[in-house]
């Protein structure tokens, strides 16, 4: 059960009362956290014991019930030791987070592999059940199958095996992308020439004359940006892009060959396949070939834009022959500058930190028709985090938190962590934003880059997605469940509010004057955004590429050093930068693992879906609100292509991407 103690005292799904309370009370340590997973644990064994004990005729309410009654006690402690060990301050509840972590995967590989779980549910007569819970049988055996129930016990023992292994080495992989704090020493300041005053001020010579930067986004992407020594750019690179190297490399290799293992022993030819077969592109074939389909419509756009910065460059230095991979921000802000008259600079005074984040708030709310209250009171688990409640009328719908400022030991990119799955009239729905923006230090305003606050929207349309999906009568199809390839789609859509002028209007106020941004100074940003986005679109296809090519072939063919040189100098026009070793931090090798892709997937689809929306007015509730009934309050109670089609009443297809990638033209 949900101890009472942390989560509010819950009973059996049949008796379960109204869970409102917040997830985390109090301020447990690593003991206590355990205590509580592993009750949970014990309320998963005995719904699944009343499952397995049925006598008679099986129905919907003695097996498909008690099933997902114990995947919602799966769902709460799967999801928040995940949340605990990327972010607790505290490294014993990090490590206590983590064996949790395995414990649970343990018991769901346990499950997956349980034949007589897979006979009981495929025994159920799905003729009268209505179709969600009828898709929700459908896709629940379809995973079994894919996860090996069908095999002989011997296999099933190998399999279990190898998954339980993963889930060690996916922990060792983040933890040392997580616990890999670098720093650059600049010798003198002079060396910050170029770089905001506000960055400057924040980072105050030590006691001999120099500077300490570290790695973290809002150091990092400033210095790429706008520091005019090429020295320390390509030192802040060298950094960069070796975070968790050495560890890593043997990390990835044991991650890469396991998986593959698991793949063969399941019938697939390599870990793409496998991975794809659940997904909108069906098969690792598909996925190359739309990545192909991608590179090739982005080529010229990327090599035009290349000749550009080298132009450029060559005013400053006319015997240069080539941009460097540490000079592409620098030099594309040069251009931006002088062949579009806008400075990213300009804009970052309309962004503090606070001001976006309300200004998020404040356009979600009216966009999808709810209220956001702050929880002050809310127990978290760190100071820095904030509490948030959302609400329909005077109905409180579900439940985050921001946890969005650098800190020790955290998780460092951007996400959104599921903290519990609601269900209709049992839980609400739960998550959390972890990000890295700027901000959280006193006297800091938290002046962003605007990619900061497409980052912001993005995170945040997960976020509504988790939240609006998360009330279906079933755990297993509630709040983000939808395929792969399809859930960035509702993140990425959103982001389009962050570039209407209409919009950031409302919110992006100057920190000293209070001044909204001007229309025309929006306007120029967005001509601008124009320049770089062919040489963006190729990068990611490079990514795409090292994604998939790490598991669509044998292991003894994979080297992931020659893997990352060979494929971002084949996308990219940038040479290969020797000593760095990219793939160690880039996280989504094991996550995302092979399907990388899926975000330039999903990215066609959201242009589509934005095709919808009137341009003129984007805050109109009609449409949006039909969005949302569509597409995000559904969940996972459909397949994806049904919820295109409900949404656009047709199939998506690439006019409006291209159309997006050509825009400027």
């Amino acid at each position: 059960m949900f101890l009472s103690a942390l989560f509010g005292a819950t009973k059996a799904r049949s008796a379960f009362a109204r869970q409102d309370a917040p997830f985390w009370k109090g301020n447990p340590d690593a003991k206590t956290f355990s205590s509580i997973q592993q009750e949970r644990l014990a309320e998963a064994r005995s719904s699944l014991q009343r499952l397995l004990s049925v006598t008679g005729t099986r129905t919907v309410e003695n097996t498909l019930k008690p099933y997902d009654e114990m995947l919602t006690y799966l769902d709460a402690a799967g999801s928040q030791a995940s949340l605990l060990e990327q972010v607790h301050p505290d490294s014993a509840v990090r490590a206590a987070s983590e064996k949790s972590t395995q414990e649970v995967a343990a018991f769901s590989t346990d499950v997956s592999l349980n034949r007589a779980v897979y006979d009981a549910l495929s025994s159920l007569d799905t003729k009268t059940v209505d179709p969600a819970t009828r898709y929700y049988l459908e896709r629940t055996l379809r995973d079994f199958r894919l996860g090996g129930v069908d095999k002989d016990e011997s296999t099933r023992n190998k399999i279990k095996i190898l998954r339980d292994e993963l889930v060690e080495i996916g922990q060792e992989f983040a933890r040392s992308i997580r616990e890999d704090k670098r720093t650059v020493v600049v010798k003198d300041v002079s060396e910050l020439d170029g770089l905001p005053a506000d960055f400057i001020e924040l980072h105050k010579p030590n006691p001999d004359g120099t500077v300490t930067l570290t790695t973290d986004y809002p150091d990092a992407v400033p210095v790429f940006s706008y520091a005019k020594s090429d020295d320390l750019r390509k030192r802040m690179y060298m950094e960069y892009n070796n975070r968790a190297h050495p560890n890593n490399l043997s990390t990835l290799d044991t991650l890469i060959a396991k998986r593959h293992e698991l793949a063969t022993i399941l019938g697939f030819r390599n870990w793409a396949d496998l991975i794809t077969a659940d997904k909108m592109v069906e098969n690792g074939k598909n996925a190359s070939e739309f990545i192909d389909k991608i590179a090739l419509a982005s080529e010229k756009k990327g090599t035009q834009e290349y000749s550009m910065l080298l132009a450029r460059k060559r005013k400053d230095f006319p015997k240069a022959e080539s941009v460097d991979a540490w000079e592409s921000s620098y030099w594309s802000e040069i251009v931006r500058k002088s062949a579009f008259n806008f400075d990213a600079q300009s804009v970052r005074p309309y962004f503090p930190y606070e001001k976006v984040k309300q200004g998020v708030l404040d356009v979600t709310s009216k966009l999808f028709d709810v209220t956001f209250r702050k929880l002050d009171d809310a127990p978290v688990w760190h100071p820095s985090v904030e509490c948030y409640e959302m609400y329909e009328g005077n109905t409180l719908v579900g439940r985050f938190y921001l946890d969005m400022h650098p800190r020790a030991n955290k998780y460092n990119h951007a996400a959104e962590f599921a903290i519990r799955n609601g269900i209709a009239g049992v839980q609400i729905p739960e998550a959390a934003l972890i990000c890295n923006f700027p901000g959280g230090i006193a006297g800091d305003a938290g002046l962003m880059e605007h990619d900061d606050v497409v980052t912001f929207f993005h995170e945040f349309g997960h976020l509504l997605h988790h939240l609006f999906g998360g009330r279906q009568s079933w755990i297993g199809i509630s709040g983000i469940q939808t395929e792969w390839d399809f859930v960035e789609a509702p993140s990425q859509m959103l982001e389009e509010w962050a570039w209407d002028p209409v919009t950031l209007a409302s919110f992006a106020r100057h920190h000293k004057t209070n001044e909204p941004i001007p229309s025309d100074l929006v306007k120029q940003m967005r001509r601008a955004s124009e320049f770089g986005k062919g040489l963006q679109v190729r990068t990611q296809m490079a990514y795409a590429r090292l994604s998939l090519s790490c598991y669509d072939r044998n292991p003894s063919d994979v080297n992931t050093n020659e893997l990352a040189k060979t494929i971002f100098e084949q996308y990219r026009p940038f040479k290969h930068v020797d000593g760095t070793h990219f793939q160690c931090s880039f996280g989504h090798l094991m996550d995302y693992s092979a399907v990388y892709y899926t975000y330039m997937w999903s990215l066609v689809i959201a242009k589509d879906f934005f095709g919808q929306f009137d341009r003129a007015n984007m805050l109109a509730l009609g449409i949006a609100r039909n969005y949302r009934d569509t597409i995000l309050a559904p969940g996972g109670s459909k397949p994806a292509r049904q919820l295109v089609r409900d949404f656009l009443g047709r199939e998506t297809d690439f006019k409006a991407w291209q159309s997006w990638l050509n825009e400027g033209d």
